[in-house]
């Protein structure tokens, strides 16, 4: 049977990639799609946010990371069935686009491409923040400058060097992660003589394994949802690949099951080594784990890999975001002057216009260098939570479409209907829990609102447009 259910393109809908006049390149091999996947979800979230997860929810955090690596692996499970189907370069977005109509489609694409900008900002300013407290001589600013010029001429060059880079970049959080990961073991087994005892006695003392009970764990659980964002740039990264349905079935395969291991190991050692309430693990768990195991330099080497990760993300993030607009603005839903594409087959226009925002926060950092990075991540909060419930209602309706019609698809995710019913229902029960803790009420009534705002905006813009479907 054919594919032409999701393959075919409606009005306004975006062709695929496949070279030419106006196309992007094929330029990404199966490695770099493999190592972004694993690089794009190791990151600061993990380095740092994990200590804050550890002091809410104590050894039942290990809960809390089940819960949402097994969310993040079914939605990626999803996203695979859609881009086999049909590879694009905006993805979930386009996929809105065919199951609920262009105002899904451009909402869902705007509201990450907004989330993304913002978040390329963030990251900038994370590492800066670091080297200038480690470089005192060199404003805050110089350095987000710096990074901000440095990734942009980086994702200017073609997508073949940018998944270079990107590879090399993950490549380092890996190995650094599998270090660490190999000390630990070590010391847990007695190899390796510490300042401390090192055992599984800390998972049940301190107020046993679940000191703050269910609560605690959902709301650790609010924390670490957030550390796996990220993983969706391989659903457009697959778009400009010699073999996108094979690409992103290995990533969802392979790729996500070691990024569970990364996570659950990392936080095993974490609290097989140091007591869950110790201060030190809120303040830096990676960077306390590896002082108790006499680890020399200790300090600096996780300041430079937290920059090593953030300055991934921000690159990999200008990548996702330069190509949703270009999506975006090839299905009309942006102007038309980002599709431009260079002779390297870079939307050069869509690049700039993802970093423009980072140069407002040159100067942000230059006026308000303390109070920027709280301020940038209060504004996407929760964005990833309503993009994974779009993702997820996506795929349910277009498996019962391609069901309906008899279409054949080349990747079928497992336990359909139910699995996707479950996380649907998932997906709300977290929004419901961030409704009951006070900063993650904020950050999503603010998303929502965005959310709305944008739907309700586009629908009107879209009035009077006879030439496509608007729904």
């Amino acid at each position: 049977m054919s594919h032409s259910m999701l393959k075919s393109t409606p009005k306004g809908a975006e062709a695929p990639s496949t070279g030419g006049s106006n196309q992007l390149h094929k330029g990404l091999s199966r490695a770099q799609i493999s190592m972004m996947g694993l690089g794009g979800a190791i990151g600061a979230g993990l380095f740092v946010g994990s200590g804050q997860a550890i002091s809410i929810a104590g050894p039942a955090v290990l809960i809390s990371y089940l819960l949402a690596g097994t969310i993040v692996i079914v939605i990626m499970a999803m996203l695979a069935e859609m881009v086999a189907a049909n590879p694009s370069a905006g993805a979930f977005s386009t996929f809105a686009h065919k199951a609920m109509g262009r105002s899904a489609g451009s909402t869902v694409g705007w509201l990450y491409w907004i989330q993304l900008v913002v978040v390329i900002a963030a990251e900038a300013t994370g590492a800066a923040a670091i080297l200038s407290a480690w470089v005192p001589g060199i404003p805050q600013w110089s350095w987000v400058l710096l990074f901000v010029v440095v990734l942009t001429g980086v994702n200017l060059l073609g997508v073949r060097n940018y998944g270079k880079f990107e590879f090399w970049f993950a490549f380092i959080k890996v190995a650094a992660i599998l270090a660490f990961l190999a000390f630990g073991l070590l010391a847990i087994l007695g190899i390796i003589p510490t300042s401390q005892p090192v055992g599984f006695a800390n998972f049940v003392e301190h107020g046993g394994f679940a000191p703050s009970g269910m609560a605690g764990i959902a709301a650790a659980l609010l924390i670490v949802i957030f550390s796996f964002g990220g993983t969706e740039v391989v659903s457009i990264a697959a778009a400009e690949s010699d073999d996108p349905a094979g690409n992103i079935k290995r990533t969802v395969s392979q790729v996500m099951l070691r990024i569970l291991f990364f996570y659950l190991g990392s936080i095993i050692v974490i609290l097989a080594v140091l007591p869950w309430n110790s201060a030190a693990v809120i303040e830096g768990p990676f960077s306390a784990v590896l002082a108790v195991l006499n680890v020399p330099g200790v300090e600096l080497m996780m300041a430079l890999l937290i920059v090593v990760a953030l300055l991934s993300a921000m690159n990999a993030n200008i990548y996702g975001a330069s190509r949703m607009l270009y999506s975006l603005g090839h299905r009309k839903m942006a102007p038309t002057l980002v599709t431009t594409v260079t002779g390297q087959g870079v939307p050069a226009n869509a690049v700039i216009w993802s970093v423009s925002f980072s140069f407002i926060a040159v100067g942000l950092n230059w006026v308000w260098p303390d109070a920027v990075m709280p301020l940038l991540l209060n504004i996407v909060g929760s964005t990833i939570i309503v993009i994974w419930s779009f993702i997820a209602l996506t795929q349910f309706i277009l498996r019962r479409r391609a069901q309906r019609e008899g279409t054949d698809l080349p990747i079928k995710l497992w336990g359909f209907p139910f699995l996707s019913l479950a996380t649907i229902a998932a997906m709300l029960g977290i929004m419901a829990m961030a409704m009951t803790d006070a900063t993650a009420r904020t950050q999503l009534l603010l998303t929502l609102g965005l959310t709305g705002v944008l739907w309700l905006g586009i629908k009107y813009a879209l009035r009077n447009r006879s030439d496509i479907d608007v729904r």
